[in-house]
């Protein structure tokens, strides 16, 4: 009975030792700290700038070096504006993607991505947002902001609502180009409108580039006659500016021609 009592208690002690031992290295053992993200840079897409702002119609390159113990498991970067109104031929915008491809979903991934940004997206201030989860949970956040700027723009329009054939119409329109203006044309074309007895369809297509070619502002300000024979009807106008990089940009509106 004692020889088995003192085997029994021998197992106990080695047991609770064995359990004492795995607890310590279990303490001892680091854990996976969260992802790093170092040398986050970010600015217009054509030329790597560094400089935080893109242009509409442009793209933004956006990179960051990773470092991560664990394997990452996904990234994602999301640009949104706060508070910023979209003007005049200007739309909302923002972007949010996920990157999970098995290119990323290592450790230590190389993160370097170029992002559109719409013609007509709204001028103004981004936030830019990069997130890194590793498989672990852990994540690790960074942000920063960007200006997007139009190239390209037009402000304070004036342009006459309705004009009597035979008589001739106002444009008025401030127009900015960082770049310099190259062409500048207007074109006025109706769809679809029934040409009566006396009538001879009219589409206007004129060039002004010679007037304003290099300026980086302009006030654009024209009379167009319209023929006495035009049917009567709505017309487009559609006015575009190309500028010395070749970036484009239009403004619509339309008229109405009256027969008197």
């Amino acid at each position: 009975m004692k020889s088995n009592f003192k085997i029994l208690s021998f197992i106990a002690i080695f047991g609770i030792l064995l359990n004492s031992c795995s607890s310590d290295d279990d303490a001892s053992s680091p854990g996976v700290n969260a992802p790093e993200i170092t040398d986050f840079e970010y600015g217009e897409g054509s030329s790597h700038s560094t400089d935080q702002a893109a242009f509409t119609g442009s793209d933004i390159h956006i990179e960051a070096d990773i470092y991560a113990e664990g394997v990452v498991n996904s990234i994602i970067l999301s640009i949104h504006a706060h508070d910023l109104e979209a003007g005049e031929n200007e739309d909302e915008w923002e972007f949010e993607q996920v990157y999970d491809a098995a290119s990323y979903q290592v450790i230590n991934p190389s993160f370097h991505v170029h992002v559109d940004v719409p013609q007509y997206a709204a001028e103004g201030e981004y936030h830019i947002e990069l997130v890194v989860i590793d498989e672990a949970g852990n994540s690790t956040e960074i942000e920063g902001h960007i200006d997007v700027i139009n190239l390209i723009t037009f402000s304070n329009a004036d342009i006459d609502a309705t004009v009597v054939r035979g008589e001739e119409f106002h444009m008025d329109v401030e127009i900015g180009a960082l770049n310099g203006i190259h062409e500048l044309n207007v074109d006025i074309h109706a769809h679809d409108l029934i040409v009566g007895d006396g009538e001879v369809e009219w589409d206007g297509e004129f060039d002004y580039s010679t007037d304003f070619h290099d300026l980086t502002e302009a006030d654009f300000h024209k009379h167009i006659q319209v023929p006495a024979t035009a049917p009567a009807g709505e017309y487009h106008i559609t006015i575009t500016v190309e500028d010395e990089d070749g970036h484009t940009e239009s403004y619509e509106t339309h008229i109405d021609v009256i027969a008197s």
